[in-house]
């Protein structure tokens, strides 16, 4: 039943990269239980412009878990402490009345903060760039059952290409790794008949790309798995390091 309730919010509010941040206070009052917690900033922020204060700005796209593109620290956990729900799946029934809430942005030395909760995550792009992808032959698609492929493997791919790049992994990670976000992205590929000729390239240049963007190493913590809305094992992890080790043992020397 929906009901109204009062919170208090602290949110992180940074101009620019190159900025001092810092935490304001807001009162939130009579938010719906019904409300998404991306339709609560919506109502603070249509207070803050009638008050003629800059609202909060924050990403956002589909507003229902899929694109990922929203995303922030609620309470100390990425995306909210929902489990396998996106920032934007995350409803204020799940808090009570005269909640105090922090709100933070994903934090990473390759995720430049541009705006209060806005950060800037084309590191993702740059890893999928050099390896995310493989190489077919234009012309006539073919036919879909062309390939066998054995139901378990095809499970396993489906399973990583779930991963939406949203960089939960990344904020909850104490190492700041992106290990299980290029583990699921060399495990979709490489797991299929289509991406094996390019494997070894793949993920020698893919685990180059994130090492020089600045990402940690993997710690086996697992943060990553727990705080992924879409609840990527960190099986994924393994998988990497075994292509990976692979691909420098047998591929040859450039």
């Amino acid at each position: 039943m929906s009901k109204n309730i009062n919170l208090t919010l602290k949110v992180w509010r940074q101009e620019g990269p190159e900025k001092k941040g810092r935490l304001e206070t807001y009162p939130a009052r009579d938010i719906s239980t019904d409300m998404s917690f991306l339709e609560m900033i919506d109502v603070i922020n249509e207070q803050l412009t009638l008050d003629g204060k800059e609202p909060i700005a924050f990403d956002h796209d589909c507003r229902e878990g899929i694109c990922g593109t929203c995303g922030a620290v609620v309470n100390g956990h990425a995306h909210g402490p929902e489990k396998g729900t996106t920032l934007c799946q995350l409803h204020m029934r799940h808090f009570s009345d005269g909640d105090t809430i922090v709100i933070e942005p994903w934090r990473s030395r390759a995720f430049k903060v541009v705006k209060d909760l806005v950060v800037d995550r084309s590191a993702f792009d740059e890893i999928i760039q050099v390896g995310g992808y493989i190489s077919a032959n234009t012309g006539g698609a073919p036919d879909g059952n062309a390939i066998p492929i054995p139901q378990d493997v095809a499970e396993l791919a489906m399973d990583a290409a779930a991963c939406i790049g949203c960089g939960a992994c990344v904020a909850a990670c104490p190492n700041a790794s992106a290990m299980l976000f290029v583990g699921a992205k060399v495990s979709h590929l490489g797991l299929l008949p289509q991406g094996r000729p390019e494997a070894a390239k793949r993920v020698q240049a893919m685990v180059s790309a994130m090492d020089d963007l600045g990402f940690g190493n993997c710690t086996n913590e697992a943060e990553c798995e727990a705080a992924c809305p879409k609840e990527i094992s960190i099986t994924n992890i393994a998988r990497l390091n075994r292509e990976f080790l692979k691909a420098k043992f047998l591929s040859p020397e450039d």
